[in-house]
């Protein structure tokens, strides 16, 4: 009955539009008021434990680095260098948008500000050059949802605090999905703009350009690299490589691409500032919610009534699939992240899930409620820039939201794609 009511006073209180945070605050301390008032008492310390976690120091740093590159003249650079890259295929500014956004997404670890950044730039630029608006929007936004599988990836972070799992091995675990979803598309939009005639004429580059547009496109490409393989080699631990990626950004801002200034680093730290306050704050109070499941052994009872119900397993892992794509519609990717992982985790393991390839497949399920309404932020940040409504820019998207679905089938059934390069780590 307790469960129940605290269940139903979280639903009550998002549909009032009460803070995710706030309202799982709030069911909590009902819980805690109608079973038993001294719990009230432990409430600060499991704030705290939400919050005193070593690998959560690398989240703002991470988004850190990311609006440093952002200030330093980043895109535009990574822009050219896609078109490079593109070029051998006769690609367009469609193919540019789906290899950015992979190169982005290694940078900054946001789906939201590879949107923001990138749409901002190319959106205008497509329509400029001949693609339809809806196309060059819907391609924007379900390219951008390569930016939180790809690693260093912040919703990775938050599912490795709360489920032990070793970050290093996370990165290498979204690694290839990433890739994935990110050739799939790719090769969508080269068939699409094939058949649309969106290709433009072939133009020669001369070499002192293509090695400049390679050249800045390299350094940037460099940091997700290094960060990648000396997170997952032990060299360094998840939050020493975000440092020294903050002093990269800040060293190519500086004194490479000489764009960043001051004021831009002013800019930078306030908006880190308010993005992990906030999912902080998410944090702490979730963690309440965990430790109300652990005392009532949810996860056990799930699990045990799954198993002695003899569902089959790849029933149970289809049903998480739908699951993930539900609630990523409504509810945004680190509450989401914080609340699904202490429930299902210990369940999907008594089938034979690794947490590895649990991470992996809740990551690039989340991604994908980043681009369907009503919620959907990378829509939002869309719609502002290129002032389509929400559903028109979503019917564009899906038949680009439909390779992430591939992917995300192949990471369910298929163990490899998740885990074959942290097995060989």
């Amino acid at each position: 009955m307790e469960l129940g009511v605290m269940f139903a006073s979280l639903v009550i209180l998002l549909v009032v539009g009460v803070p995710i945070a706030y309202a799982i605050g709030a069911s909590g301390i009902i819980y805690m008021l109608v079973t038993n008032p001294v719990f009230l008492l432990t409430m600060p310390q499991r704030i705290w434990s939400g919050t005193e976690n070593f690998i959560i120091i690398a989240m703002p740093l991470f988004m850190l680095t990311g609006e440093l590159m952002n200030h330093s003249g980043l895109t535009k650079r990574l822009i050219d260098f896609a078109m490079l890259t593109v070029k051998p295929i006769r690609g367009g500014l469609g193919e540019v948008n789906v290899v950015a956004s992979m190169i982005f997404g290694g940078i900054s670890g946001s789906s939201v500000a590879d949107t923001s950044a990138l749409g901002s730039i190319l959106i205008p630029d497509m329509v400029r050059k001949g693609y339809p608006l809806g196309f060059s929007a819907g391609i924007t936004v379900a390219s951008s949802t390569i930016g939180m599988i790809i690693p260093p990836s912040v919703p990775m972070l938050m599912y490795a605090m709360v489920s032990g799992a070793s970050v290093g091995k996370l990165f290498l675990a979204g690694l290839l999905p990433g890739v994935l979803v990110g050739l799939t598309q790719l090769i969508l939009t080269y068939v699409i703009s094939r058949r649309n005639g969106y290709h433009p004429p072939r133009e020669r580059t001369s070499l002192r350009a293509a090695a400049k547009v390679t050249k800045d496109g390299a350094l940037a490409v460099l940091m997700p690299l290094l960060i990648i393989v000396s997170v997952s080699g032990g060299v360094a631990t998840a939050s020493e490589s975000a440092g020294v990626a903050v002093l990269y950004a800040a060293v190519l801002g500086f004194f490479v691409y000489r764009e960043l200034k001051w004021h831009d680093v002013l800019k930078a730290l306030k908006k880190t500032f308010m993005m992990s306050s906030s999912i902080m704050i998410i944090g702490g109070f979730t963690m309440i919610f965990t430790w109300i499941l652990a005392v009532e052994q949810v996860p056990a009872m799930i699990g045990n009534f799954l198993v002695s119900s003899g569902i089959p397993w790849w029933v149970v892992f289809l049903f998480f699939d739908v699951l993930i794509l539900i609630l990523g519609t409504f509810l945004d990717v680190t509450p989401c992240i914080l609340l699904i992982t202490p429930i299902l985790l210990p369940v999907l393991k008594q089938f034979g899930m690794d947490e590895l390839q649990f991470g992996a497949l809740l990551i690039v399920g989340m991604a994908i409620g980043l681009v369907t309404p009503p919620v959907g932020m990378c829509l939002n940040v869309a719609t502002k820039i290129c002032g389509l409504s929400i559903i028109e820019i979503f019917k564009s998207a899906i038949p680009f939201i439909i390779c992430n679905i591939i992917v995300l089938f192949m990471v369910t059934f298929i163990p490899f794609v998740s885990l074959w390069l942290p097995s060989l780590f």
